[in-house]
């Protein structure tokens, strides 16, 4: 969980039910208004990738390349990449190469809605 939503848990479970409803009331109204609106995000920037590069450095690289894309929604995938890297012995090049297959699609699918 990110910062911003452990303050704003924190925040919620101090108020007492009838303004948490009312906060929470809030929050559907302004997602529903951001639902609405047109997100405008640009093209990746490319980073030259290092002939050397190491599998956690590829993931910080793609991450500056990605900065639109909700990175917490994708451990789990990125783990199982470490995990084959790490554990089963699975070239870090080829690792590197699935890994901006994978956020490229996860790109792609934001960009389609």
């Amino acid at each position: 969980m990110k910062r911003d939503e452990k303050d704003l848990l924190k925040h919620f479970r101090a108020l007492p039910p009838e303004q948490q409803e009312t906060l929470i009331a809030f929050a559907e109204f302004l997602a529903a208004r951001a639902a609405e609106a047109p997100r405008e995000y640009g093209e990746p920037e490319p980073i030259p990738r290092p002939a050397d590069e190491r599998v956690v450095q590829a993931i910080k690289r793609l991450r500056l390349i990605y900065p639109m894309l909700d990175h917490s929604t994708m451990l789990h995938e990125l783990s199982d990449f470490m995990t084959q890297h790490l554990v089963m012995g699975k070239p870090a090049q080829e690792v590197i190469d699935e890994l901006e297959a994978v956020f490229r699609r996860h790109y792609d699918r934001l960009m389609q809605g």
